[in-house]
């Protein structure tokens, strides 16, 4: 496989913050140096403080900031509300669209489109599929191990980028049910948006008091920050395109910078993984892409 230059992208906000520190925020990422940039609500319907409209504003500004813009689609979908929101963003024609779940894929086929990490894809024939609708880039599974992806990478359709989730908390899975609310004792109705008190989610321990996950409202996270940049330059051999960033409450700028350095070889990723100890939001874990549990750490970047 030839080796090129990785890209790297800041994925869309996960949790539910206010539309002050939401326009802060993304001032300060388009003076980044980051490429691509991931915008929209993916998580909840109820988490409204940039609407539709707002999302498509940011995007432009963004995109005159010389950023690669993608709209984000929600992952689980539950009213006619969801839909309408969906459908605008497919019919945007402006900017690409990443979908998370299959009824994004079938309102964006035939035009060009990237799909999210939370479409399950797990074999070259699907996203070979895939392609032959119009995607163009993909987001490996979380959970998939670098000689799975190293399978797919051989048989991967021509033209396809490969994205992987490179930092952050991994988004696990999703419910019907919002977690966040119930801990309160609140229905998911009348969550009173309790997410605004969680900007990097709530942790769930054990009864050891060890944290195991993170409560997202309806989304389940790891409690640990799955941290790759250890393995930019494997990933180059693979053949992937881009790395992808999860935005945190503090420090993702800093973030950002790290792994820039690390790219341009300007910093040992060793030294870089040293330095993300103090401004990540829990521990470090790779396993999955070792072929380990997730919450594990194998690789370099060990405390």
């Amino acid at each position: 496989m030839e080796m090129n230059a990785l890209k790297l992208a800041l994925g869309p906000v996960l949790y539910y913050w206010s539309r002050e520190t939401l326009l802060q925020f993304y001032d300060e990422i388009a003076r980044t140096p980051v490429d691509i940039v991931y915008l929209g609500e993916t998580v909840c319907s109820r988490r409204h403080t940039l609407r539709t409209d707002d999302w498509f504003e940011l995007a432009e500004r963004l995109a005159q900031a010389g950023k690669e813009v993608v709209l984000s689609t929600q992952a689980l979908l539950e009213s006619e509300s969801d839909l309408k929101i969906l459908r605008k963003l497919a019919a945007n024609g402006r900017f690409l669209v990443e979908a998370n779940d299959m009824g994004a894929v079938r309102l964006l086929a035939s035009t060009p489109f990237a799909l999210g990490p939370h479409i399950n894809l797990y074999n070259p024939g699907t996203l070979n599929y895939l392609a032959m609708l119009g995607a163009r880039r993909w987001v490996a599974p979380l959970e998939m191990s670098r000689l799975a992806l190293q399978t797919m990478q051989r048989q991967r359709p021509q033209r396809m980028e490969t994205e992987v989730f490179a930092y952050g908390r991994m988004p696990l899975a999703f419910s019907a049910r919002c977690f966040t609310a119930r801990h309160h004792n609140l229905p998911k109705d009348d969550c009173q948006f309790r997410c605004l008190d969680y900007p990097d989610g709530l942790t769930l321990r054990t009864r050891e008091g060890r944290p195991f996950l993170t409560l997202n409202g309806i989304q389940t996270q790891s409690a640990g920050v799955y941290n790759l940049i250890c393995e930019l330059a494997g990933m180059r051999v693979l053949g992937v395109n881009v790395v992808r960033i999860s935005p945190q409450a503090h420090h993702t700028e800093k973030i950002i910078r790290l792994f820039r350095d690390c790219l341009e070889g300007e910093l040992a990723p060793q030294t870089a993984a040293d330095q993300m100890t103090r401004l990540m939001p829990g521990h470090a874990c790779d396993g999955f892409w070792h072929g380990r549990p997730g919450l594990e750490q194998v690789g370099q970047g060990r405390p």
